[in-house]
């Protein structure tokens, strides 16, 4: 692979072009998607099926005037939008969406999107901070506890899968699962160990529960709240203070998806023995979305306290059992 610095620099200027395309259409299919969920039709009065109207918003938001309330933090709270954005697109850095497509492959991948994810709740918590407003404040406190809570169960199942897999290069885990679908880490059928056959669908569930957790996505979405909190964290944010915030969050949808596919479901690798390649790969991120978007207008927003329980009385206790019986099935077969 080329190691030259123009590499991830140029991939970095693409990742930046198709953040703000995928967060304009995303935001177009979750309008469309709530539509036909609840019976409704959705956007459909600028351009053809409502094409046009993530284009329309994207111009209202770049020629509004960023306004800075009184009584805030001026400096963080033009910071933190942005600091938003930054994990986000850096995390792509790393993503392998087929064998030649990568802009930069690391050893540390995994761990570097996980320091990286830690990073975007900082900008949570310092937008809702430096806002002084009563409502971002509370958001952002629910924000930091409901990251936190999620971070370890769901890091705590990535251990089985680099356990399972000898790496933690994103790029050799998806290589280990080429082939067709019965090598992919998410089907307990040939071609896998016993110790994978019990332990990766479990592994699954508790990882994309907790993904749809960490993007802050309902039923999960404590951190905006609107019927309590108004808009969380992003309260006092308008023009692209507010884009820059949800342009983050859909990105984050992607590198989560993305992971969530390298991981589980073969990275690019085609079903059946088909032709590999990276159109599998945006395939089967795309699906997932689509998952994303189907929980969120289909399932009521829960309580806080019933989340952190969710996290630390169920998800926690069985990722470490799970963790001890991949521990047991390495160490005995």
């Amino acid at each position: 692979m080329d190691t030259s610095i123009w590499r991830p620099i140029f991939y970095l200027i693409g990742i930046m072009a198709f953040a703000g395309v995928n967060a304009a259409w995303l935001g177009w299919c979750e309008r469309k998607g709530a539509g036909h969920i609840q019976r409704r039709i959705g956007p459909k009065e600028v351009g053809p099926y409502g094409l046009l109207q993530p284009l329309a918003d994207g111009i209202k938001l770049m020629t509004k005037q960023l306004l800075v309330p009184t009584g805030v933090d001026d400096i963080l709270f033009r910071v933190a939008p942005i600091l938003a954005m930054i994990p986000a697109i850096t995390s792509m850095v790393v993503i392998p969406f087929s064998e030649n497509v990568q802009a930069r492959s690391i050893d540390l991948s995994v761990l570097l999107i996980f320091a990286l994810a830690s990073i975007g709740m900082i900008a949570i918590l310092l937008g809702g901070w430096a806002s002084g407003n009563k409502y971002a404040i509370i958001s952002a406190a629910r924000s930091v506890s409901q990251n936190v809570a999620y971070e370890i169960p769901m890091l705590i199942t990535v251990i089985t899968v680099v356990m399972l897999t000898g790496s933690m290069n994103l790029e050799e885990i998806a290589m280990k699962q080429q082939g067709g679908f019965w090598n992919w880490n998410i089907f307990p059928v040939v071609g896998h160990s016993l110790a994978q056959a019990i332990i990766m669908p479990a592994s699954f569930v508790i990882f994309f529960t907790c993904s749809v957790a960490e993007t802050n996505r309902a039923p999960f979405d404590m951190a905006e709240a609107e019927s309590e909190l108004i808009a969380g964290f992003m309260t006092e944010y308008g023009s692209m203070g507010f884009g820059l915030f949800m342009m983050g969050e859909y990105l984050n949808v992607v590198v989560g998806a993305c992971l969530t596919t390298v991981l589980f479901f073969g990275g690019w690798s085609g079903p059946f023995g088909l032709t590999s390649g990276i159109w599998w790969f945006l395939l089967k991120v795309y699906a997932l979305i689509f998952t994303f978007i189907w929980i969120r207008w289909t399932y009521p927003r829960t309580q806080i306290y019933k989340l952190l329980n969710l996290s630390w009385k169920i998800l926690i206790p069985f990722s470490l059992a799970i963790l001890l019986l991949t521990a047991f099935f390495i160490k005995v077969f």
